[in-house]
Order: structure tokens, then sequence, then C-alpha cells
């Protein structure tokens, strides 16, 4: 019985398992738009104790189905502290925070049910590719994030020292201009905060041409790595 139920839940490769995942998903799907229609000002009584009924079964239905995957898993702390397993439980705790304990400050624990949305990723073949091609260049990404940390902190250090006498309102200190840093260095250019000085215009010019390669640089290595991915999952599939 019990290898028949992990080979529905999480083996997932019959006929049965396959109708539990496509009846995951449309639960997934159901408690996103059940969660925006309840955001709807003047809602009737009458709506608002369906979509909470509706709230209920799907949260009892994921519950369950986290239960099952904890008892039916070989290796159960490996799924807990697994990026699904944490997916999973955050996809239901939000619920049993919010009606256990009825503290304004609490409800912003009500944003964490947006998680059930990365629920959808167990059942998507592309979301692998990505797993794949992320897990090829996480090294890379992670010295172009140090990187790109550094040149946020040094345009921040440098268009402060070009513009703080000028514009002392607007770059009071490194920390303020941490956001023109951003804004340039992602080239977005917001225009709410911007240089006046030669020196600062100058300085910015640099940094936008920085922040062109900064773009560049991690879409060609995704994209190097995607297409290894996808040869990869082709020869084994």
């Amino acid at each position: 019985m019990i290898q028949k139920l992990r080979k529905i839940i999480i083996e997932s490769d019959t006929v049965l398992g396959k109708i539990f995942d496509y009846f995951i998903q449309f639960l997934i799907i159901l408690s996103l738009i059940t969660f925006s229609i309840s955001t709807i000002p003047d809602l009737s009584p009458k709506i608002i104790g369906l979509l909470y009924v509706a709230q209920v079964t799907i949260v009892l239905i994921f519950t369950f189905e986290y239960g099952l995957r904890i008892l039916l898993s070989r290796k159960k702390l490996k799924y807990i502290f697994s990026f699904y397993g944490i997916i999973d439980l955050l996809a239901i705790l939000p619920f049993y925070l919010s009606t256990s304990i009825d503290l304004r400050s609490l409800r912003i624990f009500r944003f964490l049910r947006l998680f059930r949305l990365f629920k959808l990723f167990r059942y998507s073949k592309a979301i692998h590719r990505f797993q794949h091609a992320f897990s090829l260049i996480k090294e890379e990404l992670i010295l172009f994030s140090l990187v790109t940390c550094m040149l946020l902190y040094l345009s921040a250090v440098g268009i402060y020292y070009f513009e703080n006498e000028a514009q002392p309102e607007l770059f009071k200190s490194i920390f303020h201009s941490l956001w023109w840093s951003v804004a340039t260095l992602t080239t977005v250019g917001y225009g709410d905060i911007y240089p006046i000085t030669i020196g600062g215009k100058i300085f910015t010019f640099c940094i936008l041409m920085i922040g062109l390669g900064i773009i560049a640089v991690p879409a060609g290595l995704l994209s190097s790595a995607l297409s290894q991915s996808k040869s990869y999952q082709e020869n084994n599939d």
C-alpha cells in the first residue's frame, strides 16, 4: 500500500500519479483565484462564506498532502528541509497562523499564501531545466552577485563625493546614495534622484555603461546554461 502511494504522490510516473499532480495544480490555481477574489471590497456575506469554505478545504488537502509526503519520503528530513518541502509548508502555514492568532501585525503572513504558486514548480519540466541550468552556473552567478554588490557600494561612494555638496538633501550619505546606485546600475533610471555636477554626470555615464554589461553577462550565462540543460534533458528522455 505504501509503495503504491509513493508511486502516486512522490514518483508521479503512473496514470494515477499524473491525475494527482493535475488535481494539486488545479487546487493551487483555485486557491490563488479565491485569494484574489477575497481582496475585493464589499463582498456579500454569502460569497465571503463560500470563499472561506473553499480556502479551508484547499488548505486541509494541502496539509494532508504535506503529511503524506513526509510519511512516504524515504529521507524525511531531506524532504522537510528541501526547497519543495519548505514551499509546501509555507503554502499552508499562513492559514493556521492567521486563524489561530488574530494580531494585525501577523497578517503579513497571509502574503505567504502566494508561495502556493511555487508549488507549481514541481510539475514543470521547464522549471526543472532552469534548476539544472542554475546549478551549472551557480558559482559564476555567486561571483557575479558579489561583484555587483561591490559595484553598487563603490558607485554610491563615488556619486556621494561628486554630489553631496551640490545636493546635500538628496545625497545626504552613502546610504542615501545607494538608491541612485541601484536605479543607475540596473539602467532603470527613475529620475527622482540624479546628478547635476559635471563630474557626477560623467560618473553616471560610466556607471550606466557598466550597468549595461551587468544585465548582459548573466543573461548570456543563463542562455548558454539553458541550452546545455535542454540538450541534457533530451538525451536522458
